[in-house]
């Protein structure tokens, strides 16, 4: 399918050096999660994503001509393994998982301490002080939590949740009945099955006095 984009990305691509990334949001009953694979927090439509570096990976997202549902990969690794048990108790099969598209300008600021050197975080990389947030995302996906996968290690874990597309939808069957039930499950006043299951069995003398 075809997609338009938007001013801010069209915008961000005139920039001389481009970075690109993407953001997730995870909607549970409880929460709704929001992450990007970038570091720090960035803003964007008064959303807050929190950023996760390189622990977040997003698998390959393609579309075809047809209508198929083309499912979607969302890796989180580095999980402390005692948060596990707050993974496992979160229901998520069925809840609506959205990947978007972004950019930002790749000329950024980084800290520097006294002596002109970069300062760094645990992860050896580098603190990003750039001011500005990105203007928009585009939306590339949007299904459904499907499985999810734990690889659990001694101190940490890696989580694999798998997202169906909404046009699984059309995959799944629709069983509608010719029955009162059925029809008052839908239109409560509706009285045009009423005497369906009267008409199993009874017996009409045609053309005959």
């Amino acid at each position: 399918m075809s997609r338009s984009l938007s001013s801010g990305i069209i915008s961000a691509i005139s920039s001389e050096a481009i970075k690109p990334f993407f953001a997730i949001e995870l909607r549970f009953d409880t929460q709704t999660l929001y992450f990007w694979t970038g570091l720090g927090n960035i803003t964007v439509d008064g959303i807050t994503y929190v950023g996760t570096g390189q622990f977040l990976k997003v698998s390959e997202i393609s579309e075809t001509a047809e209508i198929s549902a083309k499912g979607a990969m969302i890796t989180l690794s580095g999980i402390p393994s005692e948060l596990l048990s707050l993974i496992l108790s979160e229901p998520y099969q069925g809840r609506l998982g959205i990947i978007r598209f972004g950019l930002m300008d790749a000329n950024r600021s980084y800290l520097l301490d006294e002596d002109g050197n970069y300062v760094l975080q645990e992860d050896s990389s580098r603190i990003d002080i750039t001011t500005g947030d990105p203007n928009d995302l585009v939306e590339i996906f949007k299904g459904y939590m499907d499985q999810m996968n734990i690889e659990e290690g001694a101190e940490t874990s890696t989580v694999a949740l798998s997202m169906e597309s909404k046009l699984i939808d059309l995959e799944r069957p629709r069983v509608l009945r010719y029955t009162d039930a059925n029809q008052k499950s839908r239109f409560p006043t509706d009285r045009g099955f009423e005497f369906v299951e009267d008409l199993q069995d009874k017996q009409f003398n045609w053309g005959r006095r």
